[in-house]
């Protein structure tokens, strides 16, 4: 991508379709043309891990044998579930900062224990979304930062299942591995500093749109790449860019969610780039999660996709 400083012309306007499903939740059927972004209440940000004494007790690398299965059973029972999703997330957070400090998250894919720690959270809340009731029994037995994780997870994954249209017929979406999580965390800080809109933010989008650029078939409106751009929009705002490349990609969805009214105004940015409140709260509860504690981002980084279909959903990723 060209590294020149922008000239950036107002926001077009938004194209007239919604975006038919999203990867946070399920496969992107459309593009996004720019967003607007998120209420500047959004929590306070947190770059690093944090002390000893506010991290969940340490205890050894699970082994294979006390990992949840890919397709482990989801209870039904609130009590049980809270007590499943404290100790899966406890042990999530203990196998990121293990991946982290013995790791390397610049290169390869995550470890064994974070990806299926992560299914599993990620499994609890799609259940959690699409059963109310026992997610509000559920968050009153949680102790009060888990349940505010959840609700946030929860809460997004019901907006964007609200906005999914069930992809009838063959499956016939492309998905790939996405690239190395610190990788995408440098090109999203990268385009931080060019165009002040937060990363949290852009990863969050990322997220929504094409779960970090594992989702790679175009739309069914025509909108490509890792942000799912529509043609139109990347002609105003790929400042010569790759629509396919990943940095390109987030230069371009920071430089519209900038020139749509983001920092100074979130919401109107986020809207921009999906009319739809739904996608914006989404989008708003998950940068709020990453702010809060970068290992979410993490585990983030390890959701996976899955497609709605007639007859329920199907995970096409992951193990």
């Amino acid at each position: 991508m060209n590294d020149q400083p922008a000239v950036i012309p107002p926001p077009l306007p938004r194209r007239t379709v919604l975006a038919a499903a999203l990867a946070a939740v399920v496969v992107p059927l459309s593009g996004c043309a720019g967003s607007a972004g998120e209420a500047a209440s959004v929590a306070s940000r947190e770059r690093v891990t944090p002390p000893a004494s506010e991290r969940s007790s340490a205890s050894p690398e699970p082994s294979v044998r006390d990992l949840p299965a890919p397709d482990a059973a989801v209870s039904k029972d609130p009590e049980r579930l809270a007590d499943a999703l404290t100790r899966t997330v406890g042990r999530l957070r203990d196998a990121i900062d293990d991946w982290r400090r013995t790791g390397d998250p610049a290169k390869g894919e995550a470890p064994e224990p974070v990806v299926l720690l992560s299914l599993y959270e990620q499994r609890v809340y799609r259940y959690l979304a699409r059963n109310p009731a026992v997610a509000s029994r559920t968050y009153g037995k949680l102790a009060k930062d888990m349940a505010a994780r959840a609700r946030d997870n929860v809460t997004a994954i019901r907006d964007l299942l609200s906005l999914a249209h069930p992809v009838s017929g063959p499956i016939k979406i492309k998905v790939r591995p996405a690239e190395p999580a610190d990788a995408l965390l440098a090109a999203f800080r990268r385009a931080e500093r060019r165009f002040g809109v937060e990363w949290e933010v852009l990863a969050a989008v990322m997220l929504v749109e094409t779960k970090f650029g594992r989702v790679r078939s175009p739309s069914y409106v025509g909108a490509k790449g890792p942000m799912q751009f529509m043609p139109g929009t990347w002609k105003a705002y790929g400042m010569g860019g790759d629509i396919d490349d990943t940095g390109d990609a987030l230069l371009a969805a920071a430089n519209y969610l900038h020139a749509s009214g983001a920092p100074g105004d979130y919401r109107r940015a986020l809207y921009a780039y999906n009319h739809s409140q739904a996608y914006v709260d989404a989008v708003l509860l998950h940068a709020r999660q990453m702010k809060r504690d970068i290992r979410n981002y993490y585990a983030y980084y390890t959701w996976q996709v899955y497609v709605i279909t007639p007859k329920g959903e199907h995970r096409l990723t992951g193990p």
